[in-house]
């Protein structure tokens, strides 16, 4: 009933107690619970907001790496360390 993955397992259990209850009180409704670990929804504005915040992020990141690199070739310069 709640096959191999835990992930399925919880809501299925939550599904049966709680429908479980509500027959011992005599009522008619029932609950419905559902797992989805992502949303269905192809929505392309989403995805274009994605695409383009991780984009920028990375630019963000790519322009902050050089000077890092550079930073620590001048202070090899400075202490005139050198490579064997």
């Amino acid at each position: 009933m709640c096959g191999v993955e835990p992930v399925n397992c919880y809501p299925v259990l939550v599904n049966i107690i709680s429908n479980t209850l509500l027959r011992l009180f005599n009522c008619t409704a029932r609950i419905r619970i559902w797992s989805e670990l992502f949303s269905r929804t192809q929505s392309p504005d989403l995805e274009n907001y994605t695409f383009f915040n991780c984009l920028s992020y990375l630019l963000i990141l790519a322009a902050g790496l050089p000077p890092l690199f550079a930073v620590s070739s001048m202070e090899d310069y400075k202490v005139k360390s050198r490579s064997c």
